[in-house]
């Protein structure tokens, strides 16, 4: 907030400065100045879905979490997925291949976008502030070959991520190993609860846990609801 008010009050002196007279003489305040400003800028949002379904696309419940709290802060969002053949489709009833079947990951990733999609071979950086990639599968399956967090430790030397724990704790961190993985890809694995995001501050990477713990679905959706609030901060919108 120091730099957004070392930024407002020049332009409010300004204005009052510069301001015409009312006919009685008194020049408008500053508040009024600021109530006749533009308004502030959206943060503009792209969210890169990877198909329908955890297991073979996008882990829905993420997706919808993230589009909440994306809404509830005021973002612009566009949702984009590549328009590739899946993988391989998996029958969610069984955990299995369904070997007969083909799909396509932009048709399957408009399901959660309500058909409001586009190709990911649109996507600018220049046109956004912030990309946002949610878990599931599909992550390592139909982008990258790796799941969300690892995406980054894949791209980015050094980066600072997180999948939450380190230990299975029981069988609470079933996917514990992926931080041994990030570590082996040159990354820094910081140990975090499923409600937190941690903020990779020169890299500008949030991450979150998420479905790497086995908990209440209200805890994964305000572990990502921090990482939403931080990465419209690192915005600065």
């Amino acid at each position: 907030m120091a730099a957004l008010r070392a930024l407002l009050v020049p332009r409010l002196a300004a204005a009052s400065a510069s301001a015409p007279r009312a006919p009685d003489g008194r020049t408008p305040s500053p508040r009024a100045a600021l109530h006749g400003s533009a308004p502030r800028p959206r943060a503009r949002v792209a969210l890169v879905l990877s198909g329908c379904g955890v297991y073979d696309g996008t882990e829905i419940h993420e997706a919808s979490a993230i589009l909440v709290h994306l809404s509830r802060g005021g973002a612009e969002v566009q949702i984009f997925a590549p328009d590739v053949r899946q993988m391989h489709v998996i029958d969610h009833t069984k955990g299995q291949p369904s070997e007969s079947e083909g799909r396509n990951v932009l048709t399957e990733s408009a399901r959660i976008a309500r058909g409001k999609i586009s190709d990911l071979a649109q996507l600018s950086a220049a046109n956004h502030d912030a990309a946002i990639f949610p878990g599931g599968f599909g992550a390592a399956k139909n982008l990258l070959c790796c799941i969300a967090p690892v995406l980054a430790a894949k791209v980015l030397r050094g980066v600072e991520v997180t999948v939450g724990h380190e230990q299975e704790e029981g069988g609470k961190w079933p996917y514990a190993g992926t931080a041994e993985a990030i570590k082996a890809l040159g990354a820094k694995h910081c140990v975090k609860g499923v409600t937190e995001a941690h903020v990779d501050q020169k890299n500008k990477v949030v991450t979150t846990p998420a479905f790497m713990c086995e908990t209440a679905l209200h805890h994964i959706y305000d572990g990502i609801g921090a990482m939403v609030k931080e990465v419209l901060e690192l915005t600065g919108k």
